[in-house]
């Protein structure tokens, strides 16, 4: 008989600190329902990571399930993918206290998202910022995830995870796997509607500059109405010259799967940019309003979606346990469990 070869493992996961944009389905809720049906697929809400900017707990706790419900609403299928909650996973910080006890101070503070935050959160900046990493390649590593999906500010992350476990299995035995970044197919950048230079944030304090997985049909079509563009009329992508008009198409390209040549033709012959919001803001609506209403649906029924979450934790804790136990042992710590 042909054996059937073993799926690749795949993991990812979010933060819970704040609404999802159209800028997450674009960056990397829509390759995780692509990537569900191809590999061994665990999407993991990142609660632990969260702290280490202050939190209020209610809106925390809130902010997780709604996060977990726009997972699903969004296209993840629970049926196909372990979804959940990583603080509900205690292997995770067990695993990564061992990690640390292998990571270089220098290996932390070279980390520029780091210095960054600590810019940015001056007043707090905590143990967890500094050791946030190894956190992370323990999410990794205790899954051994063959492909991590990331973007230009997580390599750094994942270059960490893949030396650790390197270094384990040297020290030790082979006991991780190394892992790939996985760089998935992107359109073009989602962008702030009213500062076209900088990207789209959940976290921007003008609520008009970011379009919500969450915003009504009418809230959609105003903050594109609103939304900077450049000076003429011309509808083209260019990214340096006309960075407005060039991320009102990334978002059309987004909500219709058209291709920025199809655009640039399908408006060869619009002057002015109204007509052209008016069919962005319509595109928009179209793709995100099931959304919208799919997780509205979830959130209502909060049982069904922590019965989800219990799931996903149980599936993952499985297999997170059968990782730790060969740590802790090759590690030299004592197993009561052992006759």
């Amino acid at each position: 008989m042909e054996s059937v070869p073993q799926r690749k493992t795949i993991l990812s996961g979010m933060q819970p600190s704040g609404e999802l944009t159209i800028g997450h389905i674009a960056g990397a809720l829509r390759n995780w329902v692509r990537l569900q049906t191809e590999f061994d697929s665990l999407f993991c809400v990142v609660d632990q990571h969260a702290i280490t900017a202050r939190q209020v707990p209610a809106d925390l706790r809130r902010r997780t399930l709604d996060l977990a419900a726009m997972y699903i609403a969004a296209g993840v299928e629970p049926e196909k993918s372990v979804i959940f909650i990583q603080s509900t996973v205690p292997e995770h910080s067990q695993l990564a206290w061992v990690l640390t006890c292998l990571t270089g101070m220098g290996e932390c503070s070279r980390m520029t998202q780091f210095k960054d935050k600590s810019e940015r959160h001056s007043d707090n900046i905590n143990v967890g910022l500094f050791t946030y990493p190894i956190l992370m390649a323990a999410d990794i590593l205790l899954y051994n995830a063959d492909l991590v999906p990331v973007g230009e500010d997580q390599k750094q992350h994942l270059e960490l995870a893949r030396n650790l476990a390197e270094r384990f299995n040297h020290h030790y035995s082979p006991t991780f796997t190394v892992p790939d970044p996985f760089i998935p197919e992107v359109g073009g950048r989602i962008m702030s509607l009213q500062e076209p230079e900088r990207k789209m944030s959940k976290s921007d304090p003008n609520r008009n500059a970011s379009i919500f997985l969450t915003d009504t049909d009418d809230q959609i079509r105003t903050k594109i109405r609103r939304a900077v563009t450049d000076s003429g009329s011309e509808i083209r992508y260019d990214e340096t010259g006309r960075p407005g008009i060039s991320n009102l198409m990334s978002l059309l390209n987004v909500a219709t799967g058209q291709s920025f040549a199809e655009i640039e033709s399908s408006f060869a012959n619009v002057t002015g940019y109204a007509s052209f919001k008016e069919a962005v803001g319509e595109a928009l609506v179209s793709y995100i309003a099931p959304i919208r209403d799919r997780f509205l649906e979830i959130r209502a029924d909060e049982e069904r979606l922590r019965s989800i979450l219990r799931d996903g934790a149980e599936a993952a804790r499985g297999r997170a346990r059968k990782t730790l136990r060969k740590v802790y042992k090759k590690t030299g710590f004592v197993d009561l469990t052992e006759k």
